[in-house]
């Protein structure tokens, strides 16, 4: 890691990032990555309190959180990217403003893909970022530049193994159990749309919201339980 690196991740971590890392784009096509060679990638993990609400239903904390959670990560983008323009730096931040859509519920650059360029997890069988400290209880949030940063190795193989409790406990089944890799599309190991659906329909019977929420899958990852069991 250099200088650079090392600025960049006291900056985040300041705005209350809780993981950086920097993802080598040249492999993907130039208008995916807006014509930068370099991701930034953040996340802001989830408070422990509310994902042990969500272990069977979805909760009002948790609704809450996962919109404010979501205002936090495109704050924190485009903080971060007016730090880097500070230094003379091109950075075009991943908001709303700048994801294209390619279909329902998904979009051309995913802030998960660029996550695992960046080294800082895989993607788990119902589709969510795994990591190795938060488990899945982690919303991540990313940055393109054409800053000079080292970059870490990407993940490219799932760490889930033949555990299959988010598959097992999915009210949508949405997941079919296979192990992602890089070059497996989502769409051949989870049903982005089983999941939405169930989600809307248990957001509707317990918070009376029209609105795909669930959760669950996040609340039972074993590697979730074990940053529950890291205390308060």
């Amino acid at each position: 890691m250099n200088d650079l690196n090392t600025q960049i991740t006291a900056e985040l971590s300041r705005l209350g990032a809780d993981l950086v890392g920097f993802g080598d784009l040249t492999e993907l096509p130039p208008e995916v990555r807006h014509n930068m060679p370099v991701g930034i990638s953040f996340g802001i993990c989830v408070p422990r309190e509310i994902v042990r609400g969500i272990a069977e239903a979805p909760t009002l904390e948790f609704w809450d959180y996962y919109h404010s959670g979501q205002d936090d990560l495109a704050q924190l983008a485009e903080m971060s990217a007016q730090f880097l323009h500070s230094l003379g730096l091109t950075a075009v931040p991943i908001t709303k403003e700048n994801v294209k859509f390619v279909g329902p519920l998904r979009s051309e650059l995913p802030l998960k893909t660029l996550a695992t360029l960046a080294g800082l997890g895989w993607i788990g069988k119902c589709a969510l970022l795994a990591t190795e400290r938060f488990g899945t209880a982690i919303w991540f949030g990313g940055i393109l530049t054409d800053a000079p940063l080292t970059t870490s190795a990407p993940i490219t193989e799932s760490k889930c193994g033949d555990c299959n409790v988010c598959t097992q406990r999915c009210p949508g089944g949405a997941a079919s159990g296979l192990l992602w890799n890089a070059g497996l599309d989502r769409d051949d190991f989870f049903d982005a749309q089983k999941c939405a659906a169930a989600g809307r329909e248990r957001a509707n019977a317990y918070l009376g919201i029209d609105y795909p929420l669930c959760g669950r899958c996040i609340a039972v990852c074993p590697r979730t339980r074990r940053y529950l069991e890291g205390g308060e």
